[in-house]
């Protein structure tokens, strides 16, 4: 796994146990968002091939992932809401360059770290949660959110060499520090 230039707070996870439920509703909308984050790859480049497969395969698992935490939303009677603005998402996003390659690195590397917090928090929820059947639902999401920032840092090695991603990675790892110091603690997964 990436190592992540912060770790999450105990803070975080006491926040997130004390309204787990609003929790499940905000990492559906993660799960969804990320979905629709990897095809949007496939709509911005077409042209990059090595990125169409991958791509789409991660948004199917994301949607899935968005299905299960569905179902375990309905279980439990509670409903969806709109989509709210994520503080965290937000100020790496605006760390991301404009130049159409400069673009894919930054999209590809900032999708990478971001997956490898969802990795570290859910991993957190998993070790934490006493209920046997949401203890296994998020050691398996904490299993595929590792293959999947993983993931994006390979496929920017089509692209790229391995001096130029590590030291924009670099930035990245630092950007997110600072976006986890920076936003305010919620139930949010980010």
């Amino acid at each position: 796994m990436l190592s992540l230039r912060v770790a999450t707070s105990q803070e975080w996870i006491d926040t997130v146990f004390s309204d787990f439920d609003s929790f499940l509703i905000e990492h559906a909308a993660c799960e969804r968002k990320a979905s629709s984050t990897n095809l949007s790859f496939v709509v911005r480049y077409p042209d990059r091939k090595e990125l169409i497969e991958p791509m789409i395969k991660m948004a199917r698992e994301e949607l899935e992932h968005f299905h299960l935490v569905y179902k375990v939303i309905e279980k439990r009677g509670l409903s969806l809401i709109p989509d709210t603005k994520d503080e965290y998402i937000t100020f790496l996003l605006n760390c991301v360059r404009h130049g159409r390659e400069e673009r894919l690195l930054d999209r590809l590397l900032l999708s990478g770290v971001v997956e490898a917090r969802g990795c570290e928090r859910l991993g957190l929820i998993a070790k934490n949660i006493e209920d046997p059947e949401l203890k296994e639902l998020y050691q398996e999401l904490t299993k595929c959110e590792a293959r999947h920032h993983g993931q994006f840092i390979r496929l920017a090695s089509n692209y790229f060499s391995e001096e130029v991603i590590q030291k924009r990675l670099d930035e990245f790892l630092d950007y997110e520090a600072e976006a986890i110091i920076k936003t305010p603690l919620s139930v949010s997964l980010f």
